[in-house]
């Protein structure tokens, strides 16, 4: 998938589904999401995950901090590129953004705010990687969401701490492309109703 087709995608669907538990993984693949990212697997199963989405046309991100028994070095990326096929990954690590690129995958950059050293160091990293999007955590913070729009050309990804349909609106009226959640009960919301109506979504079960 091309870096303008997955953000054509996240701009009509606005929503991401972050699968971290399996009994989730046949609900994201019926949810009309912009993508998926999978925080589960290993290098024996991830590769039906993969398959499962891309049966059903959701590009399908892996975060590889998360996969067991994958070498995070040049050799594991180049695995998951031609052996695992997924749209791209889901990283803190620079290192491994710089190696993604380098294999033809997507990259999304999860960056942690804390403090305010943590939103420069933040920033720094994601103006030398470029990665193809960037993933603010916690999604709670909109004004955060507005400051690195503001210092950076890249999309923003809202994620973490999403439970409400409210908390959905105000990160994309900050300014994020899309949201990304684990609170399956959200991933069907029409993007129209959440940002027109600021009632109460569904808590994670």
């Amino acid at each position: 998938m091309q870096d303008l087709d997955f953000l054509e995608r996240l701009c009509q669907s606005r929503m991401i589904a972050s699968v971290k538990e399996h009994k989730t993984l046949e609900k994201a693949a019926k949810a009309q999401v912009g993508a998926v990212v999978l925080s589960i697997g290993n290098i024996g199963n991830i590769k039906s995950f993969v398959d499962l989405y891309k049966k059903n046309r959701i590009p399908v991100f892996l975060h590889v901090e998360r996969l067991g028994g994958l070498s995070q070095d040049s050799e594991g990326m180049a695995f998951l590129a031609t052996c695992v096929k997924p749209d791209g990954i889901v990283t803190t690590r620079n290192q491994l953004i710089k190696l993604a690129k380098k294999e033809g995958l997507l990259t999304i950059q999860r960056v942690f705010l804390f403090d305010s050293d943590s939103v420069k160091s933040g920033l720094k990293s994601v103006q030398e990687t470029q990665p193809n999007a960037i993933e603010i955590m916690p999604a709670l913070l909109p004004e955060y969401i507005r400051v690195y729009r503001q210092e950076t050309n890249i999309p923003i990804i809202a994620g973490g701490l999403i439970q409400t349909r409210e908390q959905i609106r105000e990160a994309l009226q900050s300014g994020a492309v899309a949201v990304s959640m684990g609170t399956h009960e959200l991933w069907r919301e029409p993007v129209g109703e959440v940002l027109s109506d600021g009632g109460p979504g569904g808590e994670e079960s």
